[in-house]
């Protein structure tokens, strides 16, 4: 672990997203003037009902969207960052060798299989050719993806099967900052021990982590803070336990 946990990684202030429906000319408010602030190694939850903004929060942060209003700053040493007004291929850079987002469904290009995935990620994290091999092997096999599937079309592997693949890629070699969105809704018991078991060892890693969790067992497992959204806000934040103190009635009934 850091031996400095208050020091941020990740400032986000007044962040606000809507879309516009132009079927039925309407605009949806995704997120209302949203402000956090994810420290280094921290391990940061967000909790919430589904619709809650959670998911275009991540994206936001990792510029999927543009965001309407606010900003996102990076802290790199004595460097910020705004990452909302970075050019693209700044942009592009900084995802390869500095955060990382895992998001609920694999995307992977045409006659693609899993090692060759995971060994480009290694590479864009700065690994050469010989090492990124290995760190890629061996995060396939830290999460249960047997050899035999390495050079299989990732398009024909099981969901649970793609969603490994997709959180080895995001944690191989890690970045100092990880998005992770759902990263074990599909996964068995057996296979989402060994997520949770990699996703745990990113704290020792100096990784610092803001996720999306659905289970309120994961959150006090893994979360060192937990954020509570609704209807596109941040509502209550806190230690697990401070936050269901709080009597907040959405958190309760979707992590009952």
């Amino acid at each position: 672990m850091t031996d400095e946990p208050t020091r941020p990684i990740l400032t986000v202030r007044g962040l606000s997203k809507s879309f516009t429906l132009h079927a039925i000319d309407r605009s949806v408010v995704s997120l209302r003037s949203v402000s956090l602030t994810l420290n280094r190694g921290e391990h940061l939850a967000l909790a919430g009902a589904s619709g809650a903004g959670k998911s275009s929060l991540l994206r936001c942060i990792h510029r999927n969207y543009l965001p309407d209003a606010g900003s996102v700053v990076l802290h790199d040493g004595d460097r910020e960052i705004d990452l909302t007004t970075l050019g693209d291929r700044s942009m592009a850079r900084l995802r390869g060798r500095d955060f990382g987002y895992v998001s609920q469904f694999l995307k992977a290009p045409p006659r693609q299989g899993p090692l060759r995935l995971v060994t480009a990620a290694a590479l864009r994290r700065g690994l050469d050719a010989a090492a990124a091999g290995d760190a890629a092997a061996e995060s396939l096999r830290a999460l249960g993806v047997e050899e035999r599937l390495w050079e299989v079309d990732c398009s024909v592997l099981s969901g649970g099967e793609r969603q490994r693949v997709n959180l080895a890629a995001g944690t191989v070699s890690p970045p100092r900052l990880l998005l992770l969105d759902e990263p074990v809704s599909a996964l068995d018991p057996a296979n989402r021990a060994l997520a949770l078991a990699v996703i745990e060892d990113l704290r020792h890693r100096d990784v610092s982590v803001l996720a999306i969790y659905h289970d309120m067992g994961i959150i006090r497992r893994v979360a060192s803070r937990v954020l509570l959204m609704e209807d596109g806000a941040i509502t209550a934040e806190g230690t697990v336990d401070e936050v269901l103190g709080a009597g907040h009635r959405a958190l309760g009934e979707v992590y009952a």
